[in-house]
């Protein structure tokens, strides 16, 4: 699956003719890059320190197979260290895809997209998190790609633990598309490696407008080890 970066500034990043890949600067940290460490670093979630240059793992089961995302926690920490807090916190065993969006399930919207929606168990008692700050797709270089997984929301900065995927590329989803009519975009933050096929399957199910029916259910959600 290809990785690839949107919308990037043209005085941070260049790109030579004909190349899919941008060749980055060295240029001072931005004020918002140093925001988004000081950030991360208050969730104090265990694994993700500002700088660590690993990704992390997270391998989700559902009742129809499982699947596996990589976790972007260099380029949006924020976002990252929001999602894994949920994830290490047992917040998605017990809960739910339960939105499916397709082509003809969107008549209302001009700009139409294909993605899965998926939440956390809000029956199982914990209480969730604060939303967090929007780390646009035109700071962190994260385009919503096939397989892109990202936080949905309503307006900026109101993300809390609701994703989804995408299926297909899906660049009305980028800082600048209008989908969302703010331009803001959505905050991308990882991809799926393995699996994409279960992603797509969750895609293809039953369901009334873009409700799935019944919810396909997300049995646990779990860093990967090693």
């Amino acid at each position: 699956m290809r990785r690839s970066e949107t919308r990037p500034s043209p005085s941070r990043r260049r790109v030579r003719a004909g190349s899919r890949h941008p060749v980055r600067s060295v240029v001072p940290p931005a004020p918002t890059t140093i925001l988004a460490l000081l950030l991360l670093g208050a969730f104090g979630s265990p694994g993700l320190l500002p700088g660590a240059s690993d990704s992390v793992r997270v391998v989700v089961e559902t009742e129809l197979g499982s699947f596996e995302l990589e976790v972007d926690a260099d380029r949006a920490p924020v976002t990252a260290a929001n999602f894994l807090r949920y994830v290490d916190g047992g917040h998605y065993d017990g809960g739910t895809f339960h939105r499916t969006v397709h082509e003809d399930n969107q008549p209302n919207d001009s700009i139409r997209i294909a993605v899965i929606q998926g939440s956390r168990n809000r029956e199982a008692g914990a209480a969730g998190f604060p939303p967090i700050a929007l780390e646009r797709t035109s700071e962190t270089g994260l385009g919503h790609l096939d397989g892109t997984v990202s936080m949905a929301r309503g307006r900026p900065d109101s993300a809390t633990h609701s994703f989804f995927i995408c299926i297909g590329d899906q660049p009305s989803l980028d800082y600048g598309g209008m989908r969302n009519s703010d331009g803001q975009g959505f905050a991308a933050f990882g991809r799926v490696v393995a699996g994409m096929d279960v992603v797509r399957a969750i895609h293809r199910a039953p369901h009334e407008g873009q409700r799935l029916n019944p919810p396909v259910r997300i049995v646990r959600a779990y860093r990967k080890e090693g």
